[in-house]
């Protein structure tokens, strides 16, 4: 113990074991939880529609400082300690982590033809996330003390600065918040008042096949403001190869044909660029993000295996920090409860009727969950969250279940369930394992009790949990389509069928008849994978065609639609379909494959172009924008800002504002969108036809948008103030 004693001995953290101040508060960890829930929420909704999230510890600091200021002048309360305001970060941090997680991987069941039940996601997202808190526990001495020096965790370290600087008196929080009213109100004018068209399109008649699009969202400019300008352009030349090179080669090729080319059942003459990228570029895409993520790993080995052994290494020689502290700052959550908390849920996870799990799972879930959170820690810590491969983590628990699967004669569709649980877990506690250790490095620096931080964690991650279930089932809903039906050929047998139910959304309001349920998890004729309504001949009535991954966009009254492209679940849900029943495009993937092979070769990164070739180009354009933006900021900024610096910069502050507002207008806009009348009282774009239905007032709002953000990125506006 004498080198980890050293290692704190040497630590000055701002307050001192000696500074006994308020720290695990009713109301800290109260608004941490709402924070956590909204950030949690638009977390989703970013997930499910590019596949990425962004850190959400800075701005719930930000916030958190800001509203105990204001509670305290209102109320004539004491002010906040800097460890409350920790507490409300450090609760509110799991959210984003967690949706991640759900995101990439729950929405998989929809594209392999079965239901996303409630308890099922719950399950998983509670006991992925409890575990990764419950894991990381005992490497925090390891990792978070002994390891000070050599391990940065960047995000952790700025948002410590934050905290720090907010206590001295100096706050950015009105950033945060203009940043959120904007994208809140953009979003409701532009997709729920529906006063322009959110993603205006261009097709080039002078070359088939190619077209221009972009998304005029918030979001996803924001996302690209904090990413910047490498990753952002990466994708959007994922887009451009996409848009611009493979749908025109496959019209050019493929034009002339008179069958139709497998895995498409129409001609490809008689296909718009849309199907075509559905058809055949999401297979081409989704290789090129596998092989991505599995290089991105494999690149990682070194970093893995040395982070996997050092953190082993460290925590036998800290014998897991059991000797019981004097000190405030060392006091860690029981082994007992680490060890207790962890076989309950491993017990948990075998014995829950939803995750159809076998004792095999359980103990895979054991063995790749401690060793993805020990991995996901370290590497966290040295080179940060966003940098940190949980896909490619998620992707190999997956491809090593699915061959073990395949050894022991577990194939076909029955498994395929058991399989997507493990991964999920996995994936959700991984992240977690990330997020927990930025936050007690945050608390690390600023004086936080572990013991006090480690409890708002699984309180965060229990609450976030919960609530990020419903959102996922929330926004499918608003955007499910019950479309008719009709295969006079195909007849199903009572035993075939579930229980009825009505249609649901819109089309109910006409239809009030109640119809079987069908889950189809293999395709039958004409029918693919997916739920049907069948009445009680058994000939199928309606497609229920989801908001997650689904194919139609418009109802059949012409009313346009959301949907959510999931990108990552979409590739877990072939990585399952290709092992475990082996009906995969082989010849479209293996293209995606060597895709990503040439640019490694090349020296490029093959993960962010390969999601810019995996997603429509109107989801890049908006990002590469928001790259530009601050490539011009930081260009025409005389003064450099450090790495902690730039994580809470004006500019990245705003665009984490407008990640949330826009992602929670886009929630509430979905949730109004159920009704059909309540979506149709809010569209007033017909009052103002000529403007509204311009491409013109799509582009002059983003513009406006945009130059803002730059405007406060060069602190020409709402400049930060100190006192």
């Amino acid at each position: 113990m004498t080198s980890s004693t050293n290692a704190a001995a040497e630590h000055k953290p701002f307050i001192s074991d000696s500074q006994n101040i308020p720290e695990l508060t009713i109301l800290p960890i109260i608004m941490g939880v709402i924070l956590g829930i909204v950030f949690g929420a638009s977390s989703l909704y970013l997930a499910l529609k590019v596949g990425m999230t962004v850190s959400a510890s800075i701005p719930v600091a930000v916030l958190s400082i800001t509203l105990f200021r204001g509670i305290s002048k209102a109320f004539g309360l004491r002010p906040a300690t800097i460890l409350e305001n920790n507490i409300v970060q450090t609760t509110g941090s799991a959210g984003e982590s967690i949706a991640f997680g759900v995101a990439v991987t729950m929405p998989a069941l929809l594209i392999l033809g079965y239901n996303m039940e409630i308890s099922r996601i719950m399950l998983v997202a509670i006991l992925g996330g409890l575990l990764g808190v419950l894991m990381m526990i005992p490497l925090r001495w390891a990792l978070i003390v002994k390891g000070h020096k050599e391990l940065i965790y960047p995000e952790g370290t700025a948002c410590a600065d934050v905290l720090i600087v907010g206590e001295k008196g100096g706050t950015s929080a009105a950033t945060v918040f203009t940043g959120f009213g904007l994208g809140l109100l953009y979003k409701f004018f532009n997709v729920g008042l529906k006063l322009w068209n959110d993603v205006p399109e261009k097709t080039l008649s002078w070359y088939k096949g190619s077209y221009f699009s972009t998304e005029v969202s918030p979001e996803l400019l924001g996302v690209g403001y904090i990413i910047g300008p490498r990753i952002s352009m990466i994708m959007l030349g994922g887009g451009i190869l996409s848009s611009f090179v493979l749908i025109p080669a496959i019209v050019l090729f493929g034009g002339g044909l008179t069958t139709p080319l497998y895995p498409a059942t129409k001609l490809i003459s008689e296909m718009s660029v849309h199907e075509i990228w559905r058809s055949y570029v999401l297979y081409i895409g989704a290789g090129a993000v596998a092989a991505g993520g599995i290089i991105s790993l494999i690149q990682s080995m070194p970093t893995i295996a040395g982070s996997f052994v050092a953190g082993m290494a460290s925590l036998k020689k800290s014998g897991v920090n059991t000797i019981k502290a004097a000190r405030r700052t060392e006091h860690d959550l029981s082994m007992k409860v680490v060890v207790g908390g962890s076989a309950l849920l491993v017990l948990g996870i075998w014995m829950a009727p939803a995750l159809k799990m076998n004792l095999l799972g359980a103990l895979l879930i054991l063995v790749f969950g401690f060793l993805f959170v020990t991995v996901s820690s370290r590497i966290t810590g040295e080179i940060g969250s966003s940098s940190n491969p949980i896909s490619g983590m998620t992707v190999a628990t997956l491809l090593l279940t699915c061959l073990i699967f395949v050894l022991i004669g577990w194939v076909g569709v029955d498994y395929r369930v058991t399989a997507l649980s493990i991964a999920a877990i996995v994936c959700i506690a991984a992240s977690n394992g990330g997020t927990t250790s930025q936050d007690l490095k945050t608390g690390y620096l600023v004086g936080a009790t572990p013991r006090n931080q480690q409890l708002a964690l699984l309180v965060g991650a229990l609450t976030s949990a919960v609530v990020i279930g419903y959102t996922l089932l929330l926004l499918n809903d608003a955007s499910t389509i019950y479309a008719k039906r009709s295969y006079p050929e195909l007849t199903f047998n009572p035993s075939e069928l579930g229980p009825k139910e009505n249609v649901g959304g819109p089309e109910g309001q006409t239809d009030k008849n109640e119809y079987h349920v069908l889950q189809l998890t293999e395709p039958r004729g004409p029918a693919t994978a997916g739920k049907y309504l069948v009445d009680d001949t058994g000939h199928i009535s309606y497609l229920v065609d989801p908001g997650i991954n689904g194919v139609l966009k418009t109802r059949d009254n012409g009313t346009p639609v959301p949907k959510y492209e999931a990108p990552k679940a979409r590739l877990m849900s072939l990585i399952i379909d290709g092992i475990l029943t082996q009906k995969l495009p082989w010849s479209l993937v293996l293209l995606g494959v060597f895709i990503s092979i040439v640019l490694e070769l090349c020296g490029i990164a093959s993960l962010p172009f390969a999601v810019g070739v995996y997603l429509p180009l109107s989801s890049s354009t908006p990002i590469f924008f928001g790259g530009m933006i601050r490539w011009l900021v930081e260009k025409t900024t005389k003064k450099k800002k450090s790495a902690e610096e730039a994580e809470s910069s004006p500019g990245v502050l705003l665009s984490s504002g407008l990640i949330a507002g826009g992602s929670i207008s886009g929630i509430g806009v979905a949730i109004l969108s159920i009704k059909e009348d309540w979506g149709a009282w809010l569209d007033i774009s017909q009052k103002f036809k000529d403007i509204s239905s311009s491409d013109c007032t799509s582009y002059a709002a983003f513009a406006l948008m945009a130059i803002f953000v730059f405007a406060v990125g060069k602190e020409w506006v709402l400049k930060p103030k100190t006192r």
